[in-house]
């Protein structure tokens, strides 16, 4: 929660304060009140007991383990209150996909989250946009331009920024996850504004989008500002100054990237394909305005940089960690491609072993352990159970991923649940790594590929080993690769000579 000014305060922001205090605490009774009424008559979810006025505890370090304990004791669906707030959470497979779904109609809505959602992002970033028009226009924007199809003619700029970080780690092996990074934001930034210039981790724009997804997770943790259950403190000059001026240095920051597009068209200045360039050479198609479209990019980048550098991270981690399976996949690579040229997208669906352990590392360490809000619209019968309309319900992915009915010793590292009797990737079994139903990810057969390429082209040349004498932090990337400094050290072993691996990795510059 935000700290209140070093000032002295007068008697009526005192008298204010008070004020809200009270009514928080009222309302914190009703809604204990109300915990387990729905309009129905069925009851909600279990609740675990909590005395706390503000709601049930979540630790801040590691809360989905908090939040999996409950699961496992009180069943696949548990019912918790933040302030005068109630949240439901799911916790297993089945349940999940038959609410969060085969009834994903009725979550497609976002919670109303002032700090966050207002304050922070002036109503536009599209992760937390509620469900209407806007969101609407938002996200046919970015399924028109990144559908399965469209987005393989990324294909062989991801391929030559991968071979970058293959030649990268060969020059300093020690910083992989600065490798993973400049991967992602190059790649991100060349597909967001077509930027062609060099881009890394150390970029100052690169730094600022990092910097605000840490206070987006700040501010969406739950009770993290008070504004959440007592809207109108939004209009006190002072509270809430932090969150306000970020949103005007991302805004400043989105519309200039956006305005160099711009300039890039009117100049007839051929970059090749961009969303930026898309959005607004479609302006007719989409009907967005142009700050829609500065937000819609900029949270393109920022979603882009952060999670695929966590995903590629987390593949060479558990590669690292568990050394029989990655030798079964360098087993598959020499067999289907052989050490005489480079990887390439063409060799990808010979290859169900990498995709099974691809799969696995996700599901091991899921990117977002505790999932993302979704708002019910209207109310939800599940089983014996109602979620009643405006509940906020979350998909819990790291319960859902030690879901012991569906994924059997859910704590073993077993790439091999994933293939079928015939050899191939099986087609029943589902891991809900870009969320759920309509809030699924749009960028996210992007984002596979990128994990997939650079997968393939560093197990392919390195053999990967945990050094033993630096700390494992195995959980450190499932809260963003920037909190914890380096939550492992690899070392990377070639697996050829190194003047013929860089060979192959050279780009072509018709590509890069």
């Amino acid at each position: 929660m935000l700290q209140l000014p070093d000032i002295l305060l007068s008697d009526n922001t005192q008298l204010i304060l008070g004020a809200a205090a009270c009514l928080g605490a009222v309302s914190a009774v009703i809604a204990w009140v109300n915990l387990h009424k729905s309009e129905s008559g069925l009851p909600l979810p279990p609740s675990p007991s909590t005395w706390r006025l503000r709601g049930h505890f979540v630790p801040p370090r590691n809360p989905f383990l908090t939040v999996a304990g409950w699961i496992d004791e009180y069943g696949p669906l548990v019912t918790i209150r933040a302030g005068t707030e109630r949240i439901v959470i799911i916790g297993r497979h089945k349940a999940v996909m038959e609410i969060m779904e085969k009834q994903g109609g009725l979550l497609a809505d976002r919670p109303h989250l002032i700090a966050a959602g207002e304050m922070l992002n002036g109503g536009l970033s599209i992760g937390l946009v509620p469900a209407g028009e806007r969101w609407r226009r938002m996200r046919r924007a970015l399924h028109t331009h990144f559908q399965p199809k469209a987005a393989e003619e990324y294909q062989p700029l991801q391929v030559s920024h991968a071979k970058n970080v293959v030649l990268d780690i060969l020059e300093d092996s020690s910083n992989f996850q600065n490798h993973a990074a400049t991967y992602s934001a190059t790649t991100i930034m060349k597909i967001a504004y077509g930027k062609t210039t060099p881009t890394s981790a150390t970029d100052p724009e690169v730094i600022q989008v990092l910097q605000a997804i840490q206070r987006l997770r700040a501010a969406l943790r739950p009770g993290a500002y008070l504004v959440d259950s007592i809207p109108w403190l939004r209009y006190l000059p002072w509270y809430g100054q932090e969150l306000t001026q970020q949103h005007e240095r991302c805004k400043q920051l989105f519309t200039d990237e956006l305005n160099r597009v711009k300039l890039q068209i009117q100049s007839d200045v051929n970059v090749g394909p961009s969303f930026g360039k898309y959005m607004l050479e479609n302006v007719r198609d989409h009907g967005l305005t142009e700050i829609e479209m500065a937000f819609l990019a900029g949270s393109l980048f920022a979603a882009g940089s952060d999670t695929t550098t966590a995903a590629i991270c987390t593949v060479l981690m558990a590669a690292a960690c568990f050394p029989e399976e990655q030798a079964k996949v360098q087993a598959e690579l020499d067999a289907v491609i052989g050490r005489q040229r480079a990887p390439t997208f063409g060799d990808e669906q010979a290859l169900p072993r990498l995709h099974s352990f691809i799969s696995e590392a996700l599901r091991w360490r899921p990117l977002v352990p505790n999932g993302l809000a979704h708002r019910t619209t209207k109310e939800v019968i599940w089983e014996n159970y109602c979620i009643p309309a405006g509940t906020t319900v979350f998909g819990h992915h790291w319960s859902i991923s030690r879901d012991p009915d569906v994924f059997p010793e859910p704590h073993v590292f077993k790439p091999q649940r994933w293939i079928n009797s015939k050899g191939g990737m099986r087609d029943d079994l589902k891991f809900f790594v870009f969320g759920f139903g309509r809030r699924v990810c749009p960028g996210q057969h992007l984002a596979n590929r990128s994990v997939f390429i650079n997968s393939l082209l560093i197990l392919w040349a390195f053999h990967l080993v945990l050094d033993p004498t630096k700390p494992l932090d195995d959980m450190g990337f499932m809260s963003g690769v920037f909190e914890n400094a380096q939550p492992c050290t690899i070392e990377f072993r070639t697996r050829l000579p190194k003047t013929e691996l860089k060979s192959m990795m050279h780009n072509d510059p018709d590509v890069a």
